[in-house]
């Protein structure tokens, strides 16, 4: 089940983005969007997100 993000959470502060290893997270009006086909399921943005915006679904 790929990463989801909250978007009242979400800062934008574009952590995930950078680490996320199969570059399915992006910043779209500032917030960030998880590209569910791209998405490994490794947690990874979920570990690092500082807002703990992000969860698996």
């Amino acid at each position: 089940m790929p990463a989801v993000v909250d978007k009242n959470k979400c800062t934008g502060c574009a952590t995930c983005v950078d680490i996320c290893p199969s570059a399915a997270i992006e910043l779209i009006d500032d917030k960030a969007v998880v590209n569910a086909s791209e998405c490994v399921d490794c947690e990874t943005c979920v570990d690092e997100c500082p807002e703990s915006a992000i969860h698996m679904e």
